[in-house]
């Protein structure tokens, strides 16, 4: 069926018809067009009872591993600050503290990505594909086995992903799909350790990372991310540097 309206689409753009947008495409498939009808309406009395304009132009995606949070930020413009649309619960997490390194730790990523993937089909209901390994993970991570297939997905369970369950991913979907549509190719997702601004969280971090001077180094780089944020509502300029067998991200 896929295959026929593809070629459908291709016949449409030969005698002179636009091919369809992003979300139209995304569309053709059942569980986007049901998430679509079901939250769209939704999501824009939300946003305008916040004061945030509909459809979503921008968005910023952080999610934190201890705290079970996944946050939504969005703006109009590259000039406005981010504002908090609303906080998702991670309802499966795998591993612990620290980033992935290598296939088949079953940990969650840490460290700065963006949306690569719009996975409407998944196993796990729907699926946005985060670019992991990263600049600084190529460096890191096992040479050979560093791990893939890191997603945000529905379905409530995880080997290394970062899960919501079906509702919130659908509204996640239908969110990040407008915004890839009006012109947001990457969509940037933060994920964390903890949440650095809660005392309980920092403190947890510190005893768990109090063994290893790398993991805490690390931690405190992410930490350096999160502030800025935190102070400015607007995301700072990540660079990847080599220093021997070392990197800062």
């Amino acid at each position: 069926m896929k295959s026929l309206l593809l070629l459908f689409f291709l016949a449409l753009s030969v005698i002179g018809y636009s091919q369809p947008s992003f979300v139209d495409y995304q569309k053709t498939y059942p569980r986007v067009a049901s998430a679509i009808m079901l939250k769209e309406d939704t999501l824009k009395k939300q946003f305008l009872s916040k004061g945030l304009e509909w459809p979503v132009k921008q968005m910023y995606i952080r999610s934190f591993k201890y705290d079970s949070e996944l946050e939504v930020w969005v703006r109009s413009n590259i000039h406005d600050s981010y504002k908090l649309f609303k906080t998702y619960k991670v309802c499966a997490l795998a591993g612990g503290m620290g980033p992935k390194r290598i296939e088949g730790d079953y940990q969650v990523p840490e460290g700065f990505y963006y949306i690569n993937e719009f996975k409407p089909n998944s196993n796990y209901h729907l699926a946005l594909g985060l670019n992991y390994p990263n600049a600084s993970d190529r460096i890191i991570s096992d040479a050979l086995r560093p791990g893939n297939n890191i997603y945000i997905h529905g379905n409530c369970v995880s080997t290394g992903c970062i899960a919501i369950s079906d509702a919130p991913i659908e509204e996640l979907y239908v969110m990040t799909s407008l915004a890839k549509e009006t012109g947001q190719d990457f969509i940037t997702v933060h994920v964390f350790p903890v949440k650095y601004s809660n005392k309980k969280s920092f403190e947890y971090l510190a005893f768990a990372t109090k063994e290893n001077k790398r993991l805490q180094k690390f931690a405190i780089t992410l930490k350096e991310a999160f502030d800025y944020f935190e102070e400015k509502k607007k995301l700072t300029v990540i660079i990847v540097i080599k220093f021997g067998n070392e990197n800062i991200a």
